[in-house]
């Protein structure tokens, strides 16, 4: 059974609600109080420490909210890269990083086109959302999603809140709101992914990639770029050496 989260950023109102949440859970420092002269957001980013992070997107005469969380990929980056084994698949299809095990190479963070995963300072290891994998072993929602006061953040069975957001950018279509659509129900650079967003602007606005792609699935393109590079330098190199002749 393949669990996931459908934001819908049309009903997000930057509580932070989420991170709190997501930190108190799962025993995660603050991030301080510093003021980054860019945002009101004074989270910045995903991270090691931050598995949740609401960003203000700020724009003339309106503002954007979105909680951005990792996407628990089908094609994982971080998984493929991973050397170690630390990174693994749960009987949840979400992706899960085991502390225990990562050796704090790296790897995963360079592969991940989203870049939410990353090192702790303090240990080097490679951390991330976990999709509350302690909660759901006990039948329990992510702590996120029951934390968010408005529903922008919806917890179920991928299958089930796809439905559920086609019929909200539907609604919201009907309402004139012409902009809404679906980041993540279609993403055939990760073959699709388990957190699903409603957006009302390109994905570049809310710092997501428009066209994300698995590592691993470029690999047989690199191949033949670095094939044709040295056939290159090989014809090159044949016919320099003809002329000196």
């Amino acid at each position: 059974m393949a669990t996931g989260f459908f934001t819908d950023t049309t009903v997000c109102i930057g509580c932070k609600a989420c991170e709190v949440a997501c930190k108190q859970w799962n025993q995660l420092p603050q991030d301080g109080f510093s003021f980054t002269a860019m945002s009101y957001d004074n989270t910045v980013e995903l991270g090691a420490t931050t598995w949740r992070h609401v960003a203000f997107v700020e724009r003339p005469g309106s503002w954007l909210m979105l909680s951005d969380v990792c996407k628990h990929c089908h094609r994982a980056g971080c998984l493929e890269s991973c050397p170690t084994g630390a990174i693994v698949r749960t009987e949840f299809d979400s992706v899960f990083v085991q502390p225990d095990i990562c050796n704090g190479c790296g790897y995963c963070v360079v592969s991940c086109p989203f870049g939410v995963i990353d090192r702790n300072e303090q240990d080097g290891r490679a951390a991330k959302c976990t999709l509350c994998y302690d909660r759901q072993k006990g039948g329990l929602e992510p702590a996120c999603a029951k934390a968010c006061p408005t529903d922008s953040i919806q917890f179920g069975e991928v299958e089930d809140l796809r439905v559920r957001a086609e019929r909200r950018v539907a609604e919201l279509h009907a309402r004139g709101v012409n902009d809404a659509y679906l980041y993540g129900a279609d993403q055939p650079g990760t073959d699709g992914l388990n957190a699903i967003f409603l957006l009302v602007d390109r994905p570049e606005v809310y710092n997501l990639p428009s066209e994300p792609v698995a590592p691993v699935k470029r690999a047989a393109e690199s191949w033949l770029a670095m094939a044709a590079a040295s056939l290159g330098i090989l014809a090159v190199s044949i016919f320099s050496a003809r002329a000196a002749r």
